[in-house]
């Protein structure tokens, strides 16, 4: 079945000053609350409604060059570690693909509001960035190189007053970004993927 992808923000079929009036969802299911009431919000969730079979994972696609996924996880981002509690959502991700229009940081912070409302759009605007990339020393690590790299991953962590949040663009050597996440997880796993970004 064909799905529009209205809720894919400014670049899809319902212009951004719309949104909000399509979309009144308050988020009452995120990292740190069981897999069982993550599971029945994602399902009763408006914007999001799994098809038959999915549960934490859910795919959306209007055409091949318009897709969107939302995932929601056990695991602390970044490099894989041991799960603490299999019971407990450790993290949410969006992810969004659009071969069509690109993909900015102001449609992924969009979805954001879109998918969990104002409350957690506005912790999210009110986060202090405590990491950046790139920096000024891998652009210049990037410029000594023989073969420049054909990607560069652009992103930045947030902390905010209820949960962090990991925003990420690849931004192609030539033409406008397609591919882009936004994550939000425990704060208490913000250092681990500080360290992981900053040694890669």
């Amino acid at each position: 079945m064909k799905f529009k992808l209205v809720f894919l923000l400014p670049f899809a079929l319902v212009p951004w000053f719309c949104l909000g009036t399509l979309f009144t969802s308050k988020a009452n299911a995120l990292p740190g609350q069981t897999t069982d009431r993550v599971t029945a919000w994602i399902k009763a969730h408006p914007t999001l409604r799994p098809s038959s079979g999915e549960t934490l994972l859910v795919r959306k696609s209007d055409t091949a060059a318009v897709r969107f996924i939302f995932q929601a996880s056990v695991l602390s981002p970044g490099l894989a570690t041991p799960a603490g509690d299999p019971g407990v959502i450790r993290t949410e991700q969006i992810d969004l693909f659009n071969a069509i229009d690109g993909v900015t940081a102001n449609r992924l912070e969009e979805s954001l509001r879109v998918i969990y409302g104002l409350d957690i759009y506005q912790d999210y605007q009110r986060a202090q960035v405590v990491y950046a990339y790139p920096n000024e020393a891998m652009v210049r690590e990037a410029r000594g190189q023989a073969a420049p790299l054909q990607e560069a991953l652009q992103g930045q962590l947030r902390l905010g007053d209820r949960y962090a949040y990991w925003l990420e663009i690849a931004q192609p050597r030539q033409g406008f970004p397609i591919t882009g996440k936004i994550t939000i997880l425990l704060k208490s796993d913000l250092d681990k993927l500080e360290s992981e970004l900053r040694n890669r």
